[in-house]
């Protein structure tokens, strides 16, 4: 199986052996798609991990609070029946 290091270490022997001008095209265009790459992942809606986290804990708390509140109501219906 290969390593990324593995991987890394193969791409980089393959960048060494292409001739100058296709190298300079090669970094060329590697720089252009990071910079579009970042582009168009800055126009995207992300959250940190931490605010995620934070309203995944909100969330796990209200959907406690509302089994409670089921289970208090499923009570009151059934004294109110009897």
């Amino acid at each position: 199986m290969l390593t990324p290091q593995k991987l890394e270490e193969l791409a980089q022997q393959l960048a060494g052996n292409l001739p100058p001008g296709l190298k300079a095209a090669a970094d060329d265009f590697e720089q252009k798609a990071k910079t579009i790459l970042q582009s168009q992942l800055s126009k995207l809606d992300f959250v940190s991990r931490e605010e995620f986290d934070r309203q995944s804990a909100v969330l796990a708390k209200t959907r406690q609070m509302v089994e409670q509140l089921e289970e208090r109501l499923d009570a009151l219906e059934s004294d109110k029946q009897d």
